[in-house]
Order: C-alpha cells, then sequence, then structure tokens
C-alpha cells in the first residue's frame, strides 16, 4: 500500500473517493462541484490531502485543513475527512492514513493535530484512540450559522 500527497494530477481518483465519503453522509453525488473544491483547496494550498493506494487503485484519503492557535502562537491541523472504501476496510488503510496525518503535522510542527466524530461512532474512536488520539472531555464545541 502506498500512501501519497495528494496534488492536482491525482485529482480525479481523488474526486471519486470524496464525492463516495460525501455519499456516505447522505449528501446527493456531484463529481463535477466535488471535482471544483479539491481543485480549489489544493491549488490555494487550504488543505493537504493524502490518498492511499493498492498499485493504481485508490483505497481511501484524509483530509486536513490548517488551523492556528493564538494562545501557543503554533499552526494546528484539522482532521476534517477520512474514507476508506468499503471494499477496503479492515486492511488497516484508515490506520495508515492517520498516522500519515500525525507524522505530517509532527514536520509541520504543529501544536496538535484535532477530529471530531459523532458519538455513535464506535468503530472510529476505537481506531482514534488506538493509535494516540486523546478524547477531549474538558470543553464543550458549539456552533452557529
Amino acid at each position: 500500500m502506498l500512501i501519497k500527497r495528494a496534488t492536482l494530477t491525482e485529482i480525479e481518483p481523488l474526486t471519486k473517493l470524496f464525492d463516495l465519503y460525501r455519499m456516505f453522509y447522505k449528501q446527493e453525488s456531484d463529481l463535477k462541484g466535488a471535482e471544483q473544491y479539491l481543485r480549489e483547496r489544493i491549488s490555494r494550498e487550504e488543505s493537504v490531502a493524502f490518498m492511499a493506494f493498492d498499485g493504481d487503485q485508490p483505497l481511501g484519503f484524509v483530509q486536513l485543513y490548517p488551523s492556528f492557535s493564538s494562545v501557543s502562537m503554533m499552526r494546528s491541523w484539522i482532521l476534517n475527512d477520512l474514507y476508506v472504501k468499503r471494499e477496503a476496510r479492515g486492511r488497516g488503510v484508515g490506520e495508515k492514513l492517520l498516522k500519515t496525518a500525525i507524522q505530517f503535522a509532527k514536520e509541520t510542527e504543529a501544536k496538535g493535530l484535532f477530529l471530531e466524530t459523532a458519538n455513535d461512532n464506535m468503530n472510529a474512536q476505537r481506531l482514534y484512540e488506538k493509535i494516540g488520539f486523546i478524547k477531549e472531555e474538558n470543553y464543550f464545541y458549539y456552533y452557529a450559522l
């Protein structure tokens, strides 16, 4: 299995994975919109994506967005998207993508790598805790439109 940072060269397979990811979250398929969104993020350096391949077959991806901590005056990364094709699950793809994201955060001297997941997503929670993520219990998250 090869993990590589996605560039515009990989936009087509990344778009297909991203579209599957969005459909997993009950969104309508929109390959054209997905490609435009990803092309903008990558070309503007507004996100970093890593992809897992088995030969030339894309298996999954992880996408990170930059953030910053004013208090520590450091960059941090938000792990916003993680997706592994159904037929590739159980093969360690998600774990390798997560470890790549953690290594990237270290290489960029980030304060940390943050993510959120649903309360009932126990499989993801077990994976995150297995590789060293710590569940935050001191803060509440709020959202406003």
